[in-house]
């Protein structure tokens, strides 16, 4: 899974992208354009149900499922136009699966705001270089009589987003997603609006994320963060919010595998069935699945690992048609 980290200069992107990757891994200074070219970094995602597991098989090692989050240049009102960095900040935009919007919603007016001014018109101005880029390319492939299915889907999809609808709020026919698909469009992408405000306003509705905090809690052990946290009447820090919401919009789910070897967690999508899960884990897996063995997570610890779980009759054996549900703990037999 890979986030873009977006918003208009100097709002916290890069503050929050290091405090993300607990070091500083991206430059952070106040002024526009600081960052330039993306910075990558990869992220594990917060699991407590690792360490129990672990504890079950032998302390074995753990392995969380991990996000890349990606720090793009700040983009400003014309960007669309090549105003800013432009197209480049754009391009950097298509490869992700999400977008996370921060808008700036703190009050430290010694930051300079860069075009900022409160986050709802922020938001809208994003949202329309989003929607002018996308037109842009739609101009061009609608244009294209050698293929007429696409070029007219172009069409009415350029049609939507003149009066302000992104490509996600659409609605397309199986054949007529792969062709979007194709296209590269960006507000075909989740977005995640990501508020960065004052620790005092942490408290309420949406993502709310204090960069400054963040950086804070990068520095502190997992307990002393826990009990800064508590202190605010927070339980997650906000790297978990946004996994968490990230995970959500774009379908996905995990799960489980727990050995000697390691205990690890495996990111899939909702829906999927056993044999796509065995294929994260090794594409030859998918081919050769024979069946799945299967508990939930939970009941896992509490019977204190395989061997018991399987005389209590606890785990079951599903095949090829299961859909896999969050939290399954699972070993996959396939044949060679």
């Amino acid at each position: 899974m890979e986030i873009g980290i977006v918003g208009l200069p100097n709002v916290g992107k890069s503050t929050l992208f290091n405090a993300l990757l607990k070091k500083q891994a991206a430059l952070a200074a106040n002024y526009p354009f600081a960052t330039i070219e993306p910075n990558v970094g990869v992220v594990p995602v917060p699991d407590e149900r690792l360490a129990k597991l672990s504890a079950v098989v032998g302390n074995a090692p753990l392995v969380p499922a991990t996000v890349k989050f990606v720090d793009i240049a700040g983009l400003v009102k014309g960007a669309s136009l090549g105003e800013g960095l432009g197209n480049k900040f754009l391009a950097h935009i298509r490869e992700v699966d999400a977008i996370a919007m921060v808008l700036r919603d703190f009050s430290d007016e010694n930051i300079i705001r860069a075009g900022s001014t409160d986050p709802n018109s922020d938001y809208e101005v994003l949202l329309a270089e989003l929607i002018l880029a996308d037109m842009q390319t739609l101009e061009k492939i609608k244009d294209n009589r050698k293929d007429k299915v696409r070029a007219d889907l172009a069409s009415r999809i350029y049609q939507e987003l003149a009066q302000g609808k992104t490509v996600l709020e659409l609605t397309f026919t199986d054949e007529e997603k792969l062709l979007v698909k194709q296209m590269g469009l960006l507000t075909s992408k989740p977005i995640l609006k990501v508020l960065n405000v004052d620790e005092d306003k942490l408290l309420g509705e949406g993502i709310r994320i204090s960069a400054k905090m963040e950086a804070e809690l990068a520095g502190l052990s997992d307990i002393e963060q826990e009990e800064y946290l508590s202190s605010l009447g927070l339980t997650n820090s906000g790297l978990e919010t946004l996994v968490q919401q990230a995970y959500q919009i774009l379908g996905l789910q995990t799960f489980l595998t727990a050995g000697e070897k390691e205990v690890r967690a495996w990111t899939i999508h909702k829906g999927d069935t056993a044999p796509v899960a065995a294929g994260v884990i090794h594409t030859d897996f998918e081919k050769h699945f024979i069946k799945a063995d299967v508990i939930n997570w939970q009941d896992f610890v509490d019977l204190d690992g395989w061997i018991k779980a399987r005389e209590l009759g606890k785990v079951r054996i599903e095949g090829r048609e299961y859909v896999m549900t969050e939290g399954d703990v699972v070993e996959f037999k396939v044949g060679i």
